[in-house]
C-alpha cells in the first residue's frame, strides 16, 4: 500500500481502502472558539470517480442534511466497490446554529464562489471548499430545499452547457430534471467555470421542515447514481427505473396583490394555461377574491405554503 499514492484532502491522506474524516476550519465565533466543517471520506480499493455529496450550504435547509445523515448512519458509503465518496453533511455551521440561510454577516455562501481567503466569511467558506475538496472531485451533488415558506418538488437542476452533468442527472433519476443556468457566483456555476467540475443541484422540500418524500428521493437518487457508476454493487431488487419529467425553462407566478393565500393546485402536478391554481382573499372580507390563473402550460415544481402574502411574493414556480 505504501507504494500507492494517497488521496490528499484538506488535512488528511487516504490510501485505497481507507476511510476517515477531515476538518476544514471555517473561522471562529466571537468567543474565539473555532468552527470546523467535517468531511467524511470513503475510498475503495479499486480506482474510480470521486464524488462529493454536500448539504447545508444554506444553514436552514435541513432535508439535505438529513439525507446525508441517513446515508452515513446506514453505512451506505462504507460498501464502495470502486472510487471515492466525500460527504459533507453540513457546510454552513453558522447558519445551522442560528436557523439561518446565511452566515452572520448576512452573506449567502452560495453566491460567494469561488471565494477568497481574504474576503467575507461566506467567501472564505467558499474558498476553503473549492481548494480543499472541489478541486479533487469529478462530480458534486449539492442538496437544497426551497427558501422560507417555499416548497420545492424533488428535482435535479443542471447547467444546460454541461453534458456530463446531464448524464449524471439521468443516473440520479429524480422525478423532475430541470436544465437551467445557475446563478452568478453559485457553487454550480463557479465550479464548472473555474474547475471544469460538473455539479448537480438537488432541490426538495422547504427550509426548517422535514419532508419525508424529498428525503427518500434524495437518498434513492444517491444510490442510483452510485449504482450507475459501478461504485456500489447493484442489488437484484434495485430501485425501479422511471422516466423523469424533463424541463428546460421555468418562471414564477407572483402575487398581484396582498392578502390571505390558498393554493388549489400544488407542486408535483401538471397545469394548463388559464387553469385556476390558487386564490387571494381580502382579510377584511370586503374586496372580491382574486383568482390566480396559470400563465402557461407546464409542471408545478414549487409553491408557497405561506398563508399571508405581500404583493409580488412568489406563489408558484412552473417549469416547461
Amino acid at each position: 500500500m505504501s507504494t500507492i499514492s494517497p488521496l490528499s484532502l484538506a488535512n488528511g491522506e487516504f490510501y485505497p481502502g481507507q476511510s476517515g474524516t477531515v476538518e476544514l476550519v471555517a473561522g471562529q465565533l466571537p468567543s474565539g472558539n473555532p468552527v470546523s466543517i467535517r468531511a467524511h471520506v470513503f475510498r475503495s480499493f479499486r480506482p474510480g470517480p470521486t464524488i462529493l455529496f454536500l448539504a447545508g450550504v444554506h444553514g436552514d435547509e435541513i432535508n439535505g442534511v438529513e439525507i446525508l445523515r441517513r446515508g452515513l448512519r446506514v453505512k451506505l458509503f462504507e460498501h464502495l466497490i470502486a472510487g471515492t465518496v466525500v460527504v459533507v453533511p453540513l457546510l454552513n455551521v453558522y447558519g445551522f446554529n442560528n436557523f439561518s440561510r446565511d452566515v452572520p454577516d448576512g452573506k449567502d455562501v452560495n453566491r460567494s464562489f469561488p471565494g477568497s481567503n481574504t474576503g467575507s466569511l461566506a467567501s472564505r467558506i467558499a474558498a476553503g471548499l473549492s481548494k480543499n475538496l472541489l478541486a479533487h472531485c469529478d462530480l458534486a451533488v449539492d442538496f437544497h430545499t426551497g427558501g422560507r415558506g417555499l416548497f420545492n418538488y424533488p428535482q435535479i437542476r443542471y447547467s444546460p452547457d454541461d453534458p456530463t452533468a446531464e448524464a449524471a442527472a439521468r443516473q440520479f433519476n429524480p422525478p423532475v430534471i430541470l436544465s437551467a443556468k445557475a446563478p452568478s457566483k453559485s457553487l454550480r456555476r463557479s465550479a464548472f467555470k473555474t474547475l471544469g467540475l460538473s455539479v448537480l443541484t438537488y432541490e426538495g422540500g422547504e427550509n426548517l421542515r422535514y419532508d419525508g418524500p424529498s428525503i427518500q428521493e434524495g437518498l434513492a437518487g444517491i444510490k442510483r447514481l452510485l449504482y450507475a457508476r459501478d461504485m456500489l454493487k447493484r442489488p437484484v431488487n434495485s430501485l425501479t427505473d422511471r422516466e423523469p419529467i424533463g424541463l428546460s425553462a421555468s418562471s414564477w407566478v407572483r402575487a398581484g396583490r396582498a392578502g390571505l393565500f390558498q393554493w388549489s393546485k400544488r407542486s408535483g402536478y401538471p397545469v394548463r394555461k388559464g387553469e385556476p391554481i390558487g386564490v387571494i382573499h381580502d382579510p377584511h372580507g370586503v374586496r372580491p377574491n382574486k383568482r390566480i390563473l396559470s400563465p402557461r402550460t407546464g409542471f408545478i415544481i414549487g409553491h408557497t405554503n405561506s398563508a399571508v402574502v405581500s404583493q409580488g411574493d412568489a406563489l408558484f414556480h412552473i417549469g416547461y
